[in-house]
């Protein structure tokens, strides 16, 4: 996959290049640059180091890796934060993107970054991956390379900030919103106590002749003719979702001013399979896939960049040689930057579908809803929450 975020030491992860933020003048700074001369061999690489002389806020340099696991290490001069007034955002913007251009004309497939900046050098985490986000985001719609996102340590607690409180807000809010659903009725906004008063004495004395069903206060159904066995051959099936009872019908009654509700369970029987069968998607997965392309105007390099899938993998899809995992689909409804109802569509179509139990799903749906489509910043926050990320 094009990016993925990872948990460990810079000095032992394989790429063809690893990032080292370095101090403007020739020296050996502190903290992951320190450590990067330590694990190549300090020597040699500040040899190197001194050839490439003062690098300026912004600037990049590239010298052999030595000892690391890697071809080339690409040193970076990154901003020092003053309250951003000396556009330490566009100076951090650049850092990134020469570093990848560095790293594209030296023919590397792969790429390491510590998140820069946001060390030593006191540049704000939250802002700071933020603009990580933006640019691995842009340069991987033109470009073919891996990037690595390493945090080590505690760098790897929390490194979306602020959205991840936001994340446990939604998913707390819709808990809480679903329980309520399912454990309280809807209210007629004209029903008061007065009303109250009426109902018991009225539902006890209503004619079979004139209602097909009437609902009592203890919520029992009751109808002409429907005996006890059959109600509870009617309460045994429709558990068992064999039957279906329509919606409760409202009927105002002028004579004491109350609604009367009356539920008239039509049952009904099961679906037939010829019907059934008439409503399953027929057209193949990656018809559905280019139509939905076409219909929301977007190029495909925007969507697997967007969705952070391969241009090799996407490919495959288009043409049908791979079916796709649920986080596949999940990485792709945002790549297509489909909303909520389009996205239970999608899943459906390859067999899949939104759990309400799943916080993978959760985070998911809450970029959706907020119609965030970056699959790149998902998976972030996904590590935060310690889930797998969807490119994994």
């Amino acid at each position: 996959m094009p990016f993925q975020i990872i948990r460990n030491d810079i000095t032992r992860v394989e790429a063809d290049a690893i990032v080292n933020t370095v101090n403007p003048y020739v020296q050996i700074g502190r903290g992951v640059e320190l450590a990067i001369y330590n694990a190549a061999g300090k020597e040699k690489l500040f040899a190197e180091r001194k050839k490439l002389g003062i690098l300026l806020p912004g600037d990049v340099g590239i010298t052999p890796a030595f000892q690391l696991n890697a071809k080339y290490i690409i040193h970076v001069s990154g901003p020092f934060w003053q309250d951003g007034k000396y556009n330490e955002e566009d100076i951090l913007k650049q850092c990134y993107y020469r570093a990848l251009e560095l790293a594209v004309k030296n023919n590397c497939r792969s790429i390491a970054f510590p998140l820069l900046s946001t060390g030593t050098y006191k540049f704000p985490k939250e802002l700071g991956i933020s603009i990580a986000i933006e640019v691995f985001t842009n340069f991987l719609e033109n470009h073919e390379i891996e990037i690595l996102l390493v945090v080590f340590g505690k760098d790897a607690v929390s490194i979306s900030g602020n959205l991840v409180k936001k994340l446990i807000e939604f998913i707390d809010d819709d808990y809480v919103a679903a329980a309520n659903a399912t454990e309280y009725l809807p209210v007629d906004e004209d029903y008061n106590a007065y009303e109250d008063d009426y109902y018991d004495d009225y539902v006890a004395s209503a004619s079979a002749k004139d209602y097909d069903t009437v609902e009592y206060a203890d919520e029992e159904l009751y109808e002409e003719g429907f005996s006890d066995r059959d109600y509870e051959k009617y309460i045994s099936d429709k558990s068992k979702g064999r039957y279906k009872i329509e919606e409760p019908k409202y009927e105002y009654n002028t004579d004491i001013g109350v609604s009367n509700i009356f539920y008239l369970p039509r049952l009904k029987e099961p679906e037939s399979l010829e019907n059934a069968l008439k409503k399953i998607y027929t057209d193949s997965f990656e018809k559905h896939l280019q139509q939905l392309i076409n219909k929301k105007g977007l190029k495909n390099s925007e969507v697997y960049a967007t969705a952070n899938i391969s241009k090799q993998y996407f490919s495959k899809l288009l043409k049908g040689k791979v079916k796709p995992s649920k986080e596949k689909m999940l990485a792709l409804a945002v790549g297509l930057r489909l909303n909520i109802d389009e996205t239970i569509d999608f899943l459906r179509i390859a067999g899949y579908a939104l759990s309400p139990i799943s916080q993978t799903d959760k985070v998911v749906e809450y970029f959706i809803k907020n119609e965030d489509y970056n699959v790149i910043k998902i998976d972030i926050v996904l590590f935060d929450f310690g889930l797998e990320p969807l490119s994994s």
